[in-house]
């Protein structure tokens, strides 16, 4: 009985395994506990560098945006204009070239607001704005990695609703991972690996959280984060720029359900970090990558309250990923969440 007895599920996409101790939840927590996000972020805080009219580090002052605003990172982690590293004299001592940009991207002018608390459209402007600056970027760079970090434990040092946008000169581990399995699995089977994953979910259904007609989301049956979900088309699309206007009008609506639940759970502002994942670009764009199958992984720490938090730590760290309930249970507690976000109840 999985729920009842420790053992071990294959991620397919990583190549690796995942340790299922789902007893271990039961066990007391004595140790950290976190503190609930702030409730009372103001709406517009003329100090706070994401705000529409504030003044950034490097001087520049915002624009009055009314919408999503995208702008150069002041502290980028990539630059366009770095120098080759010098030649090896050892195999164990190798460097590599290391070029790109780095881009925030604000997706609303009030600080107060998150994405499951914005309008269909609004979420549907974020949606378009990361199609384009993919397009933008992939046009020359291989890879252009978005990615969302909310809420403090996360790493996430300003409440504003934003993400980042890092386009790279390179494939970075994870890109090639993926790479790698979703080529082999197209190889041996003859489909892409998460096209046939998502049939197969949709199905079964144990680990399904929420579905429309384009898109489904799951707690992946090799789940490493309590409450991981994996974000799908039901079409082969291959990347984000590809998809449809009925497709984005759907992903808007299927974030902003998955995005509510996250938040009901625990009734506090969900942290978590999430990307997109689809097929390399900039050379890319000429090759054959039929293997690759676009979708966005949510990964958030919260395992029992808005308090107490899976930390991977020890075991995680130096012998493989463990997870304290099962996928099936994550899921089944998302599932039966209202859609209703808890601060408008009642309203």
């Amino acid at each position: 009985r999985p729920a009842e007895h420790q053992h071990a599920r294959y991620n397919p996409l990583r190549d690796d395994w995942v340790l299922v101790s789902a007893h271990r939840v039961k066990r007391p927590w004595q140790g950290q506990l976190e503190k609930p996000p702030p409730e009372d972020v103001p709406r517009w805080d003329p100090k706070n560098p994401l705000c529409p009219g504030a003044t950034r580090a490097n001087g520049e002052v915002n624009p009055q945006y009314e919408g999503t605003f995208v702008f150069p990172n002041d502290f980028p982690a990539l630059q366009p204009d770095a120098p080759e590293p010098g030649d090896s004299d050892h195999p164990l001592f190798q460097a590599a070239a290391a070029r790109g940009v780095c881009k925030v991207m604000c997706f609303h002018p009030w600080s107060d607001l998150t994405l499951p608390l914005m309008s269909l459209a609004e979420i549907r402007a974020v949606i378009d704005a990361w199609a384009e600056l993919a397009a933008e970027l992939g046009a020359s760079y291989p890879w252009v990695q978005i990615f969302e970090n909310k809420g403090a434990m996360m790493g996430c040092s300003n409440p504003h609703p934003h993400c980042q946008v890092w386009a790279s000169s390179f494939l970075p581990n994870e890109a090639r991972l993926e790479d790698r399995t979703q080529r082999q699995h197209l190889s041996q089977h003859g489909v892409p690996m998460l096209l046939e994953y998502a049939e197969q979910e949709a199905q079964r259904k144990d680990r399904l959280v929420v579905e429309n007609a384009d898109w489904l989301v799951v707690v992946p049956y090799w789940a490493t984060w309590p409450y991981q979900t994996l974000l799908l088309p039901r079409r082969h699309v291959c990347r984000l720029q590809d998809l449809r206007e009925g497709e984005r009008d759907s992903l808007a609506s299927i974030m902003q359900r998955l995005l509510i639940k996250y938040d009901n759970l625990f009734e506090v502002s969900f942290p978590y970090s999430m990307g997109w994942h689809g097929a390399p670009t900039g050379p890319y764009l000429e090759q054959d990558c039929r293997h690759w199958q676009l979708h966005a992984h949510y990964y958030p720490p919260l395992l029992r309250s808005a308090t107490v938090r899976k930390f991977m730590v020890g075991y995680e760290m130096l012998a493989q990923a463990q997870r304290d309930l099962t996928p099936e249970q994550a899921a089944e507690r998302l599932r039966s969440l209202p859609e209703v976000h808890y601060k408008r109840r009642g309203k």
